[in-house]
């Protein structure tokens, strides 16, 4: 019988690699921060790819971000495979996670392996990722994990079941709900996640949680004891209205260069300086005369 090298050997330019579910891991075990970050269409998964990150979550903040709904609740699972598969045919390298959404897990086991099966026949996802550490959650993710496909948790502030928790607000700020949170993180891992979320939780909990976790954690608002750090793309970026949660740091400001572009072409076109003789495409004259001939009526 074979064993599992303790240790992976990966070449230099490991980078233009496809990135691998033990390469996660390796990357823990050196100390490598890993990247994650959204993505929902083509054009924001080449930029996830170009940029060089570790991990794609397709995830269903797309709901909101990119189709407009008030929140994750209502977006259905078709909605969220177009959007799934248009990401998908933009990346190379990253690994890709597909979000499940609310209402295809939670009813049973063969509920969740069907919807999970979907995302990665359909649209071509390496993982999925569910939401809660509870009990109904932690089943889910062990069938979908036993049916042969990888499953990310998420812990902490659990947008899809934000109303049970209160509102979006920052969870496991007290001794009680912070050993729940901890409890549900260890559920998962024992179900076989291969990585964890943790979302706005106090820094202090997720270090002291930390040691006990042997799959990758990845933060969103939990401080930086954690694996990897992930970020809605339309928040990092700038490419909406408001500021935000907490741990939300802006890299650019877009929407404010998207509204100003669409108004200086508004103002052209208005103004009549759009389009100009180099926007336009030439003819012959000798074809010209041809064509004016043609559409002379007869006299």
């Amino acid at each position: 019988m074979s064993t599992l090298p303790t240790t992976l050997n990966v070449p230099a330019d490991a980078s233009s690699l496809p990135m691998t579910l033990p390469r996660l891991l390796e990357k823990k075990r050196l100390g490598e921060p890993i990247v994650m970050v959204t993505a929902y269409d083509h054009p924001s998964a080449r930029a996830a790819e170009r940029a060089g990150v570790d991990l794609v979550l397709m995830g269903d903040s797309g709901a909101m971000t990119v189709l407009g709904y008030d929140s994750t609740v209502t977006v259905e699972l078709d909605e969220l495979l177009v959007l799934a598969r248009a990401t998908r045919r933009g990346l190379t390298t990253p690994f890709l996670v597909g979000d499940l959404p609310f209402g295809s897990y939670e009813i049973s086991d063969e509920q969740a392996i069907t919807t999970a099966m979907r995302f990665v026949k359909e649209a071509g996802c390496d993982a999925v990722k569910l939401e809660g550490g509870g009990e109904t959650s932690v089943a889910r993710a062990r069938a979908i994990v036993r049916a042969g496909i990888p499953v990310m948790g998420h812990v902490g502030l659990t947008p899809q079941t934000s109303t049970a928790l209160g509102g979006y607000k920052a969870q496991g700020r007290t001794a009680q709900t912070g050993v729940r949170i901890a409890h549900e993180a260890l559920a998962l891992q024992e179900a076989g996640c291969f990585s964890i979320v943790f979302e706005a939780i106090p820094s202090a909990l997720a270090a002291e949680i930390m040691p006990l976790m042997t799959i990758p954690v990845i933060g969103i608002g939990a401080g930086p004891a954690v694996d990897g750090q992930v970020l809605v793309f339309h928040d990092l970026l700038g490419i909406r209205e408001g500021l935000g949660a907490r741990f939300v740091k802006r890299y650019a400001h877009l929407l404010d260069e998207m509204v100003a572009g669409v108004a200086a072409y508004a103002d052209d076109v208005r103004e009549r300086r759009y389009p100009g003789p180099e926007h336009g495409y030439s003819i012959d004259e000798a074809e010209l005369r041809e064509l004016r001939a043609a559409l002379t009526p007869p006299v």
